[in-house]
């Protein structure tokens, strides 16, 4: 609002008093706090789904590892709380141990084939002219769209004893031993099936990362490296692989997740067979926990794997900040 005064020897002045609706000084903050809070608001959707679908059934899932639910339980509808006992049978047990110790190995062998095979075809994606390239794109984003069922299927046809292709290749090669070979009938022949068929799954998406993280790397790094006498390999450790050293922390973190939690390839493959010497701690948990339904064990099994999984991943991430910060 605007008051006129009246002072001796002038005229009338005018007097700006605010109206409560606020200066431009007032707008301007709001503006820069409404800025602030904006990434915040557009997370809350994601939080609240996370929240919904993973941090719920995380906590009913901690509260049935407290809990000694067995089928008898589930049909008189009884919580019996037994405390920690499900969690000191666990660890108390050699099994657990030796599950986690395979899974742990399991998980190294797979993710250190995947990252090399990877790494090597996502480097030949960039050496390939393009027709080669989209060809070769189209096959690696096939063989990622197909489902995990569906590839462990055609997984299971290609090394079946009687009528599978592998075996009908090597006896035709000469290895006429292999032509009713059990591929499924001992540890570690499952477990390169197995290897086999994750790395298979794996390689598309650490090659397609990678081909993309080589597009970023400027040519004329590859010129001034020419022009002092570099060859392919030093062009690839002093041009190619620093650049590319982010992208491969990134992948080969995502990697251990998934070979670690590959629940679906192992169960469906043998169920973990034979006498439950390929089980790794996902499968572990659901055949302690579903199958010989104890129920409370199996959630303190599932529990105690992302615990692991966890001090994984963990100790990973340390040695990679560890590692930059000795660069620095």
């Amino acid at each position: 609002m605007t008051v006129q005064t009246d002072r001796p020897g002038t005229g009338p002045v005018e007097v700006h008093k605010s109206d409560g609706g606020g200066g431009p000084r007032t707008q301007q903050s709001k503006r820069v706090r409404s800025a602030r809070l904006a990434p915040y608001l557009l997370l809350l959707p994601a939080l609240a789904a996370t929240l919904v679908l993973l941090g719920w059934p995380l906590v009913k899932n901690g509260l049935l590892s407290f809990q000694n639910l067995n089928m008898r339980q589930l049909i008189q509808h009884l919580t019996e709380w037994n405390g920690v006992e499900n969690y000191t049978e666990i660890l108390g047990s050699d099994d657990f141990w030796r599950v986690t110790g395979r899974s742990i190995v399991f998980t190294a062998v797979n993710v250190v084939l995947i990252m090399i095979v990877g790494t090597l075809v996502g480097l030949l994606l960039a050496r390939l002219g393009k027709k080669m390239r989209l060809l070769l794109l189209l096959g690696l984003v096939l063989a990622w769209a197909m489902p995990t069922i569906a590839a462990t299927t055609v997984f299971q046809w290609l090394f079946a004893s009687r009528y599978g292709v592998v075996n009908w290749v090597l006896a035709k090669l000469g290895f006429e031993g292999m032509a009713d070979y059990n591929w499924f009938g001992s540890q570690m022949s499952t477990f390169s099936v197995l290897v086999i068929l994750l790395v298979w799954q794996s390689i598309p998406f650490v090659a397609i990362n990678l081909y993309a993280a080589t597009t970023t790397i400027p040519k004329e790094l590859y010129e001034a490296a020419s022009l002092d006498g570099a060859g392919a390999w030093k062009s690839f450790t002093n041009v190619t692989f620093p650049t590319l050293r982010p992208f491969l922390f990134a992948t080969t973190f995502l990697e251990v997740i998934w070979i670690f939690k590959a629940f679906a390839q192992v169960f469906a493959i043998n169920e973990g067979g034979p006498d439950r010497m390929t089980e790794i701690l996902p499968v572990y948990a659901f055949i302690e926990g579903v199958g010989n339904q104890h129920y409370g064990v199996g959630a303190a099994i599932s529990l105690l794997t992302i615990l692991v999984l966890l001090g994984l991943t963990s100790y990973y991430l340390r040695l990679v900040l560890k590692q930059e910060e000795d660069e620095l």
